[in-house]
């Protein structure tokens, strides 16, 4: 199991190869699919939308402790993610359900988990995955899901102290001798352990999550921090900024995130997807992002 990446919800695998690897979105007619297992029955994974409708709730599962998106306070989910759910319920007129689940070793997994098979001991899926990044490569190899939805954009950014840099703000190059957190094994951590060839190892300190690495900055154990744009300006106090400025070498610095369904129930993808389309067009998403002091990166769609 792994920690949840969320220094970019589930997909630092995908980013990293990215950052490395020719277009940033697969063709489909250039993908090239593995074999199909033979002798097998299509099995139907999760309810209808019609049941959906008729029995007046919807299930999304949202990762957990992945503040600010999806985590539990006081007995109850919350965060943009959940309130992206309310809306997309709403507009279904039924009830919204939230499944906080835990993240396993790959995305791949993740969809299978909690979209369309269920973990093979006890598991089961929920109607809709929230937060689940989009990206052309993943439509053509996971024939199992709908990626639809798309609804907010996520991007790496460097916080600081305003102390510390009161004129020139930091980029990549400053952290061969300033000091910057991270998130351990992250991509923001591979990042800058590349730059310059690993010069800027011993700047760098590492911590268990995004979060905790934003707090040890604002603790004065570093002079910035690099993190996904969200987690940072949650975390800022007085006193501390953000920007994004470029990063060289990385093709990718930003993404978007959407929602997955069954494949099976398209339907259902097709009315969240236009649910998500109103909300975004009438700004009600966007003032999600202001109610919780948050910039708000449009998705691209």
């Amino acid at each position: 199991m792994r920690t949840p990446l969320r220094t970019v919800g589930p997909l630092l695998g995908l980013l990293a190869g990215l950052a490395s690897a020719g277009p940033a979105f697969a063709r489909c007619e250039d993908y090239v699919p593995g074999p199909k297992p033979q002798n097998t029955f299509s099995q139907d994974v999760g309810r209808e939308f019609d049941r959906i409708i008729d029995e007046g709730w919807i299930e999304f599962a949202l990762y957990e402790a992945f503040p600010p998106w999806s985590y539990e306070e006081g007995g109850k989910a919350k965060g943009i993610d959940v309130e992206i759910g309310r809306i997309i319920a709403e507009d279904l007129g039924v009830t919204p359900r939230f499944r906080l689940v835990q993240a396993d070793e790959t995305l791949d997994a993740d969809l299978r988990n909690y979209v369309w098979k269920g973990a093979t001991v006890g598991g089961r899926v929920s109607d809709v995955m929230l937060h689940v990044p989009y990206d052309s490569e993943l439509t053509c190899r996971i024939e199992q899901v709908v990626f639809t939805g798309q609804y907010a954009g996520e991007a790496l950014a460097i916080g600081y102290s305003e102390a510390e840099y009161p004129d020139d703000l930091p980029t990549p190059a400053y952290f061969r001798f300033d000091t910057v957190a991270v998130e351990n094994d992250s991509l923001s951590d591979f990042y800058l352990t590349s730059v310059g060839r690993g010069s800027v190892g011993d700047a760098i300190h590492r911590y268990p999550s995004p979060e905790a690495a934003v707090a040890g900055m604002t603790a004065g154990d570093t002079m910035a921090v690099m993190a996904p744009l969200a987690v940072i300006e949650a975390g800022l106090e007085e006193g501390f900024g953000v920007h994004q400025p470029p990063l060289p070498g990385l093709v990718r610095n930003s993404w978007t995130v959407g929602v997955a369904v069954n494949q099976q129930h398209r339907d259902l993808g097709y009315a969240v997807d236009y649910a998500i389309e109103k909300a975004l067009a009438d700004g009600r998403i966007e003032a999600i992002f202001a109610e919780h002091g948050l910039s708000f990166l449009p998705p691209e769609r």
